[in-house]
C-alpha cells in the first residue's frame, strides 16, 4: 500500500491523522478531491468521507471530517 501525502492545511491533516487512528483507510482519487477515506466497514454499507485538496474554509472543512468520524456507525457512534 501506497504511503499517503501530507495533506497541504495543517487543520487536515491533524484530522486525517485522526481517521487513521480510528481505523480509517485513505485511498488516492482523481479530480477536487485530495482523497477518499473509508471506514472499517469496507462494503457498500461502510461509511465514506472526500477530503478536498482546497477547501474554501480548511477549520470548517476539518470539523465536517471529524464530525463524520465520530458518528461512524460502524465503531460505536452514532450515525446521522
Amino acid at each position: 500500500m501506497a504511503k499517503r501525502p501530507v495533506h497541504p492545511s495543517k487543520d487536515i491533516e491533524a484530522v486525517v491523522a485522526y481517521a487513521e487512528s480510528k481505523g480509517w483507510t485513505w485511498s488516492k482519487v482523481n479530480g477536487h478531491a485530495w482523497g477518499k477515506f473509508y471506514c472499517a466497514h469496507h462494503d457498500r454499507d461502510g461509511c465514506k468521507l472526500f477530503v478536498w485538496s482546497t477547501p474554501r474554509s480548511p477549520q470548517n472543512h476539518a470539523k465536517d471530517l471529524k464530525r463524520g468520524i465520530d458518528h461512524c456507525a460502524h465503531q460505536g457512534g452514532q450515525h446521522r
